[in-house]
């Protein structure tokens, strides 16, 4: 056989070797890619998106679209072509598996913190939409979480509202951990609470809750600073004064905070935040309209920009890793709080683009 045909054979033996071992490898890699965008002015799914009754709405034009990010399951197993691929490819991130489930979380734990993150999202969307038209929100601080085994167990509950501890009113979540604090493990703390069922219904009859009722639980020793505990999350509950209808599924996470809160924003005010324009973005939102950075920046840009969006209202903090590979056509608008919105909004609908603050690399 000549020495060219055995070079030739030994080669294209060698290659189908090296892509077998590459199909059958796994790597300890998960991929990112650009997810679907939707409008929150408009339907998903033949529902609208937000849905406000109880209060005048006006009619909206154009897009305020939020973005997503589409992960492999945690449960995936990624083999070296597909890694080697998803470097190459310009519309897709590989990263570590432990940088989108720390911890061996599984694809169910994280899909359901997700989940949580979501409706926390739209409450805090809510009051910071309300809060910047000046709608009085009413909140109250409720018990969140009640952890397992612990004194609290059986004795608080998840939707409990919590008026006092130790005869000291409670008005932030943070109260409560600091009045608990006060203790010595073991000492009793004593919590004056509404039960969940009694403010749901009070709520539901649109009364204020009558009665309360005290609650003593014996702390315990939390980890080895020696604080004492009693096992919960306490978390903000908020009573609006009309009905918001948030209705979009499966997505997770609390990065469409921002575009929710602009959409109810346009909703609840005469003309249109857009003036017809495609506008989509990203980030979180706390309740007193700050804008938070979210991961995928990268992903999301690109996803807008597949669907059309001229401009994209980015967190400040994500504007520098946004700005290195900005898609073509795509305008990086750099926002910090509701208001910075609101305002490049209104330069994006009067066509004063000139002034908007773009991100940077820098």
């Amino acid at each position: 056989m000549p020495r060219r045909t055995v070079t030739m054979l030994a080669s294209t033996l060698m290659l189908i070797a090296l892509l077998c071992a590459g199909v059958f490898i796994n790597v300890p890699y998960s991929e990112m890619s650009p997810g679907p965008t939707v409008n929150t002015l408009g339907q998903a799914k033949g529902e609208p998106v937000l849905r406000i009754s109880g209060r005048k709405t006006y009619p909206t034009s154009g897009h305020l679209n939020m973005t997503t990010v589409r992960v492999t399951g945690a449960d995936y197993k990624m083999n070296l072509v597909e890694a080697v691929y998803g470097w190459l490819a310009h519309d897709s991130v590989v990263v570590p598996h432990d940088t989108l489930y720390p911890d061996g979380k599984t694809e169910e734990e994280s899909t359901q913190e997700n989940a949580e993150e979501f409706s926390q999202s739209q409450e805090s969307a809510k009051t910071a939409a309300l809060r910047e038209l000046d709608i009085p929100v009413q909140t109250r601080v409720v018990v969140s979480t009640v952890l397992k085994n612990k004194p609290a167990e059986g004795k608080l509950h998840a939707g409990d509202v919590i008026k006092a501890v130790d005869g000291t009113a409670v008005k932030a979540p943070e109260d409560v951990a600091k009045l608990v604090g006060k203790h010595k493990p073991t000492q009793k703390v004593v919590f004056t609470i509404v039960p969940a069922k009694d403010a749901a219904a009070a709520e539901k009859a649109g009364k204020e809750p009558v009665g309360s009722e005290d609650i003593a639980i014996t702390t315990e020793k939390a980890g080895d600073d020696g604080r004492a505990l009693v096992g919960i999350q306490a978390g903000p509950d908020h009573t609006f004064p009309f009905t918001i209808d948030i209705k979009l599924a499966d997505v997770g996470g609390p990065s469409a905070g921002l575009m929710f809160s602009l959409g109810i924003v346009d909703k609840l005010t005469p003309g249109s935040l857009t003036g017809g324009r495609f506008v989509a973005g990203t980030g979180t939102i706390d309740e007193d309209g700050k804008v938070g950075p979210i991961g995928g920046i990268e992903m999301k840009t690109v996803g807008a920009r597949n669907a059309g969006a001229e401009y994209f209202l980015t967190p400040a903090e994500n504007c520098a890793s946004a700005a290195a590979d900005i898609p073509d056509g795509l305008t990086l608008v750099k926002v910090k709080t509701i208001d910075d919105a609101r305002k490049s909004l209104e330069k994006i609908r009067e066509g004063d683009t000139a002034r908007l603050p773009q991100c940077t690399t820098g």
